[in-house]
């Protein structure tokens, strides 16, 4: 069975006070009503809060990961983190090729090929993120975006190494605007993407991997998403910043 995953992305928010406030609310919301269903909780902090997130959610079954890491293991990259000081924190998880990291510093999906290899050699989940923008969306090449993200950025591993990593669908155009792609054009999207994977893999194999949706979900609309057959869980934003919030958002599952 795959895991269900609610993956909580606070991007450059909350400070180290904050964060500790989140926790503990969260915790408590757990304590009154743990989650169903085995859902798996990671959140992905900031770079200087991971050593204290492992020291925070400790005892915990809240796992935390990095938001993005360096191609190299090490060298002359001023302001880069590399996945060994990721993994050293405790982190096991790390987001790869978020629109974000593709619109403005320019990742293209041969780079992402290369921190994915990286990520991995260091024991790290990769959440490999894919998605079109609005403008590739109404010309109708968005199928041919995401494959090609997939194919170039995610296909060159192995059978085993695939079956280690999480992949994110991000419509573009629905990340921070208010826009959610409706259940059904989620579930389209998550579903080719499971059958590339199948084409690649093997349905044995395609059937093993955890796809999520990322795009403006909300406790409001959580439910509906998650009840996709494809859609094993989220990438939230906004969302996640909130404790109650992304509380209500494990619950859909």
């Amino acid at each position: 069975m795959r895991k269900k995953i609610a993956a909580a992305n606070w991007k450059m928010n909350h400070k180290l006070s904050d964060a500790k406030n989140f926790l503990t609310e969260f915790n408590q919301l757990l304590i009154l009503e743990p989650l169903k269903n085995n859902a798996e909780i990671i959140i992905f902090p900031v770079f200087p809060q991971l050593f204290a997130f492992n020291k925070l959610v400790n005892n915990t079954h809240i796992k935390f990961g990095a938001q993005n890491l360096h191609q190299a293991e090490s060298g002359a990259f001023t302001g880069e983190v590399s996945a060994t000081m990721i993994a050293e924190t405790g982190a096991t998880h790390v987001i790869i090729g978020h629109s974000e990291r593709r619109q403005y510093f320019f990742e293209s999906n041969e780079l992402l090929a290369e921190k994915i290899i990286t990520a991995l050699k260091n024991k790290l989940t990769p959440v490999y993120c894919c998605g079109e923008t609005l403008t590739e969306r109404e010309n109708n090449i968005h199928f041919q975006i995401i494959e090609n993200q997939l194919k170039t950025g995610l296909f060159h591993l192995s059978k085993t190494n695939i079956t280690e990593c999480i992949i994110a669908y991000e419509p573009v155009w629905a990340i921070g605007t208010g826009k959610t792609a409706s259940p059904l054009q989620a579930q389209e999207i998550q579903s080719f993407i499971r059958q590339l994977l199948s084409v690649q893999y093997g349905k044995k194999t395609a059937d093993q991997i955890s796809i999520l949706y990322g795009g403006s979900i909300k406790p409001s609309n959580a439910a509906e998403l998650f009840a996709q057959p494809d859609i094993d869980g989220g990438l939230i934003g906004g969302a996640s910043l909130n404790a109650n919030d992304f509380y209500q958002i494990t619950k859909a599952f």
